[in-house]
């Protein structure tokens, strides 16, 4: 089935829709760069809140807890609304955290990219199609060197990896998320297009 079914209250749904919105609308990349004393991540590099930002700092530190907890912000929802009301609930968590990353209210609604947060939620949904999903994020990104194709990428095949392990009621779900992930990426891929996208570096870090 691509489309999925709701079952659960409305009314617990659109609970689980508003929590889920307000923990991915959690701006951890702002906050590992302030408790590491690396100042406003948005000031930095590209700008954006997310790990691969931080890590432009130096600090891997920082950059791996942005990456865990942006993850966990997606993983975590989706795993609390399916033990709590099951799929449909797990269903509309996902996509309300990841939501709340691209769209915080608390930055006037521009957040981050989604891709850590995508990463969570395809894990919360399917292990199996999960991990796929970060697999092929790693071995873009090492081929290609190129954060942006690797996030392309795995979002692209995130909802073929879900159908292939069976989870084809979320596809269409994941699918929306994929484009948003893309169009988020919209001035990477002119930058891929004519030559001068970045590739991942670590800069090292000015601090003591």
């Amino acid at each position: 089935m691509v489309f999925p079914v709701f079952t659960t209250f409305p009314g617990h749904l659109a609970l689980v829709a508003l929590l889920s919105y307000l923990v991915g609308s959690i701006a951890f990349g702002v906050l590992a760069a302030k408790i590491f004393g690396l100042g406003d991540i948005r000031q930095t590099g590209s700008g954006n809140i997310g790990a691969t930002n931080v890590l432009r700092t130096g600090n891997k530190a920082a950059a791996a807890a942005t990456l865990i907890f942006d993850m966990g912000k997606g993983y975590v929802p989706v795993l609390a609304a399916f033990l709590v009301f099951g799929r449909d609930a797990a269903l509309v968590a996902g996509v309300s955290a990841f939501l709340g990353h691209l769209f915080p209210a608390w930055f006037g609604f521009k957040g981050g990219k989604g891709v850590a947060t995508y990463l969570g939620v395809m894990l919360g949904l399917s292990f199996a199609a999960g991990a796929a999903t970060c697999a092929t994020w790693l071995c873009v990104a090492l081929l290609t060197r190129h954060s942006s194709v690797a996030s392309l990428g795995a979002a692209f095949l995130g909802p073929i990896w879900l159908w292939t392990v069976g989870s084809a009621d979320a596809f269409a779900l994941s699918a929306m998320m994929t484009v948003l992930v893309w169009v988020r990426h919209a001035s990477n891929i002119r930058r891929i297009l004519d030559g001068s996208e970045p590739k991942l570096t670590i800069r090292r870090s000015s601090g003591p």
